[in-house]
């Protein structure tokens, strides 16, 4: 995955193989292609993942997708196959449709992803709770740092709930429901989740971090640009 792209699978799959899947893993396979299977959130289909994950493999293979399973995060999805760096055998392989669709991110999404997988490496070597929530304000006081000085506050926080929901839709985090008896007005909650690991690696926030260190010094002459006038 590039660094401004990131892969989800299609709400539908629009080419099947020629093989049937037997009906124990039609129920398997049709959830990933959806997106992604969770252990919390169905612990039935998460088991019959576990014991049937050799032949998912063998079979989205076909598709050229290959499945990532994290038996200790609970989490697996399906991803396009990386292409073979020699071509060789499997040049035939590249010319398979891609089904798992590559959405480009704003750069204001990267770098909300990239703070918040931070966020996330800080609270497993804090040794807290395995679960990080974050109320709207402390995303917004994270990304307020990189973000342009503006006088319109409440501009900044319609953009940063915009990036929000994008992050949402992309399934890296979710909104909680307020708590039962919880006073009206509440500030929304974020819980990230843990899939997120999977996508922003080491080699992805080295990437951000020279082009966030580019923007920077860009946003820094500007400001001193202005302040000469």
């Amino acid at each position: 995955m590039t660094l401004n792209q990131t892969e989800t699978a299609p709400p539908t799959a629009s080419a099947p193989p020629a093989t049937p899947a037997a009906p124990e893993l039609s129920a398997l396979i049709v959830p990933l292609l959806r997106g992604v299977i969770y252990q919390e959130t169905d612990a039935s289909l998460w088991q019959a993942l576990a014991n049937l994950q050799h032949r998912v493999r063998d079979y989205v293979a076909v598709m050229g997708l290959e499945l990532i399973l994290d038996e200790a995060e609970g989490y697996a999805f399906l991803r396009s196959r990386p292409a073979p760096a020699d071509g060789g055998d499997d040049a035939a392989a590249n010319k398979i449709p891609r089904l798992i669709v590559r959405r480009p991110l704003s750069f204001a999404v990267s770098l909300l992803l990239a703070l918040l997988r931070k966020k996330l490496a800080e609270s497993d070597a804090s040794g807290g709770e395995t679960r990080l929530v974050l109320s709207r304000e402390q995303v917004a006081d994270m990304m307020r740092v990189f973000l342009p000085d503006s006088s319109n506050e409440a501009r900044l926080v319609d953009q940063i709930d915009t990036h929000l929901n994008k992050v949402i839709e992309l399934g890296f985090i979710r909104k909680l429901k307020p708590a039962t008896g919880a006073p009206a007005g509440q500030a929304a909650a974020f819980e990230v989740r843990r899939i997120l690991k999977a996508f922003v690696d080491a080699q992805w926030l080295a990437e951000f971090d020279e082009r966030l260190q580019g923007y920077r010094q860009q946003l820094e002459t500007g400001l001193k640009g202005t302040g000469d006038e």
